[in-house]
């Protein structure tokens, strides 16, 4: 994570935001309504609603494996996560877990819980040394009392949440381990909309065990397609980047 970037990031200067324990002096300004007029679900407020919600926002840094909170805490806040990466997950009795979801920069999360009033009933942890933006759950329900406009914007965030878990579930039903892996792979050729794309490359974000949780596949069988998908001429891997040599064979690749 570039130092400027932290730099920025450590200061409440010109945006009004408590400032966590969990962070450096500051050494800069951090404009945070700046921010939040850039994310959807902030973007079609005033000034002065933004002003409002800032009074409840935190700014946390969070180094590699530190918790954001644990299943069974209070739920009393939903985050964004501005820069870094925080995994969702729940654990079994024996230590196993099992990956939810993966939040990047931009990406909000807890908000259901928060709305549902019980405690967390999965667990957060920065992969990378992350800074998110806590929102106070009093701050947000605040605002919606003054504005029901921001509780649909909420509520349609919560709506797409729901609708990539229901995706995730059809995949694991009815896809094969193989197939979610290479729709892993190609998720961002499918984004971007390109019919016949060159060879493009695929950096791993997290480590393979982590996405491998997250597709339902178990790490052996994660490396052991990658190794097939490799030794097929349609991959080639170096550490975490694996480039796609032939797009339109690895879609094709596999039982369908």
């Amino acid at each position: 994570m570039c130092k400027n970037c932290w730099d920025t990031a450590r200061s409440n200067n010109g945006g009004g935001c408590v400032v966590s324990h969990t962070m450096k002096p500051n050494t800069g300004p951090f404009n945070l309504q700046r921010y939040l007029s850039v994310m959807p679900l902030f973007s079609d407020l005033s000034d002065a609603e933004r002003a409002r919600l800032v009074s409840g926002c935190l700014l946390q840094r969070l180094t590699r494996g530190d918790m954001v909170f644990r299943t069974g805490e209070l739920c009393d806040a939903f985050y964004v996560v501005i820069l870094g990466q925080v995994k969702l997950f729940v654990s079994a009795p024996n230590g196993q877990e099992k990956v939810i979801e993966i939040a990047g920069p931009g990406r909000s999360f807890a908000e259901s819980m928060m709305f549902l009033e019980v405690p967390y009933i999965l667990n957060g942890q920065a992969l990378i040394d992350s800074l998110l933006l806590r929102v106070s759950k009093a701050t947000v329900f605040s605002e919606i009392e003054q504005d029901p406009r921001f509780a649909l914007r909420m509520l349609a965030g919560i709506s797409r949440r729901l609708h990539g878990l229901v995706q995730d579930v059809e995949a694991y039903a009815l896809h094969s381990g193989i197939q979610r892996l290479i729709g892993y792979l190609l998720r961002d050729v499918q984004n971007t909309g390109s019919a016949n794309p060159q060879a493009i490359t695929v950096s791993l974000p997290v480590s393979k065990a982590t996405i491998a949780s997250r597709l339902s596949l178990t790490p052996e069988y994660f490396s052991r397609v990658l190794h097939e998908l490799e030794a097929e001429g349609l991959i080639a891997i170096d550490k975490r980047d694996v480039r796609i040599l032939d797009v339109q064979g690895l879609a094709n690749y596999g039982p369908h």
